[in-house]
């Protein structure tokens, strides 16, 4: 278990992928504190970690509100003596066309993406340094052939890929290390636009060479855990789209 002993933070943990990824992180022996704001959902993580033999801490946790991610730090830091690996998952998604989105809509997308993963890096950051791991979740909605509809959410991706650049670049020297991910995942988010977008959701999938949206454990997780440990040591300050082929970052 190649994470034995190493303390991971998840946000977003109640469902989906940030639910994949804390199965997966435990599966590989870290303990995990889940997170999110729905405590019965981060229960149902939590327990299931523990039926798998792992260990986890659910946690409420606001990512909009600094003083809630400051008092789910310290939980963390209190119940388990620091964090080696922090994934920013969590994220409020603003879709819509550009004179339909309202400002709230807007900033509710900033203030739960690059803002939320700026504060909680920033506040790990102690705890992080000498052998630190960051997974911050991008998505390749930038990358999109028609970005009508996205602009507001690939705008707030866009700004969590730049700052996990900056934090490789201005922490490396720290042994911490700071990568982003761009997922295709079936979460309930992923499984409801497809319910609801039926053509558009079929040209998706018929633009991924794999044809199939990713499992949020088996595909998303088992990677974030694999990026987690030190096979991963020198991969740093990327963007790494998991999206079966989709997505050309070039």
């Amino acid at each position: 278990m190649s994470l034995q002993g190493k303390i991971a933070l998840v946000t977003g943990a109640g469902q989906g992928v940030g639910q994949g990824i804390a199965f997966a992180l435990a599966a590989q022996g870290a303990r995990v504190a889940v997170t999110g704001r729905t405590l019965s959902k981060l229960e149902t993580t939590a327990e299931e970690i523990r039926s798998r033999g792992g260990e986890a801490l659910p946690l409420v946790c606001e990512v909009k509100s600094p003083e809630s991610i400051a008092a789910c730090v310290d939980a963390v830091v209190d119940a388990w003596g620091g964090v080696n690996i922090l994934v920013n998952n969590a994220q409020e998604v603003p879709l819509g066309r550009l004179h339909d989105l309202t400002d709230d809509a807007l900033m509710a997308g900033w203030e739960s993406g690059p803002m939320a993963t700026f504060r909680l890096m920033k506040l790990c950051y102690p705890y992080l340094k000498g052998d630190g791991v960051i997974i911050n979740l991008g998505s390749s909605a930038a990358k999109r052939w028609d970005m009508a509809g996205y602009g507001a959410y690939a705008a707030a991706k866009e700004g969590i890929r730049a700052l996990t650049r900056a934090a490789a670049c201005e922490w490396g020297p720290d042994n911490i290390r700071c990568n982003a991910i761009l997922p295709h995942a079936m979460s309930p988010g992923m499984e409801w636009w497809i319910n609801n977008n039926p053509e558009e959701a079929h040209e998706f999938l018929s633009q991924i060479p794999q044809r199939r949206v990713g499992d949020c454990e088996q595909d998303i997780g088992r990677f974030v855990a694999l990026l987690c440990t030190d096979g991963a040591n020198y991969v740093n300050g990327q963007s790494i789209a998991l999206d079966g082929g989709q997505a050309f970052l070039g």
